[in-house]
């Protein structure tokens, strides 16, 4: 299922969309808001669709017309599981990614994690979710900070 939510962002992304529709569960609205709050999406809504399912509704961020998350990825796979500690937690783009963990104290940001000190125990659902922002291979020392957005993008 989360594999499934990744697609149908990249997806969206690729194809410029304003917002993408995925079915509703608890893990990914905690996924959903660690994106909003880090600024890697605007916003996500619950709506209800025929049959009495909910739906989750996406709605997707641009800067200048390039989408927000240049990478998203799944690392721990049901075929292959990654587990890891707080202290040995890989930082993704040497900190200016962001990897979204499942922990036993429920799903957090690896800042998260680390300042908490908490062992990630990466369970069945998910692992590692890299987002990577576009143009982030910093060729530069000038930095400029992306409106909305908690991190900083070379300019």
């Amino acid at each position: 299922p989360i594999g499934d939510m990744f697609s149908r962002i990249r997806n969206g992304q690729m194809r410029s969309l304003n917002s993408v529709e995925i079915p509703s569960s608890n893990f990914r609205k905690n996924i959903l808001e660690i994106l909003k709050n880090e600024g890697y999406i605007k916003d996500y809504f619950i709506e209800k669709t025929e049959n009495n399912k909910t739906s989750l509704k996406i709605t997707l961020k641009y800067y200048e017309g390039d989408p927000v998350i240049k990478e998203i990825k799944r690392i721990s796979k049901p075929g292959r599981r990654v587990y890891s500690r707080a202290t040995s937690i890989p930082k993704v783009m040497n900190g200016l990614g962001l990897a979204i963990l499942s922990t036993p104290k429920g799903v957090m940001s690896d800042t998260e994690a680390r300042k908490n000190n908490i062992i990630v125990n990466i369970t069945k659902k998910i692992g590692f979710a890299a987002l990577k922002r576009k143009n982030q291979i910093i060729t530069e020392k000038r930095l400029e900070k992306v409106p909305g957005a908690k991190g900083i993008l070379p300019i």
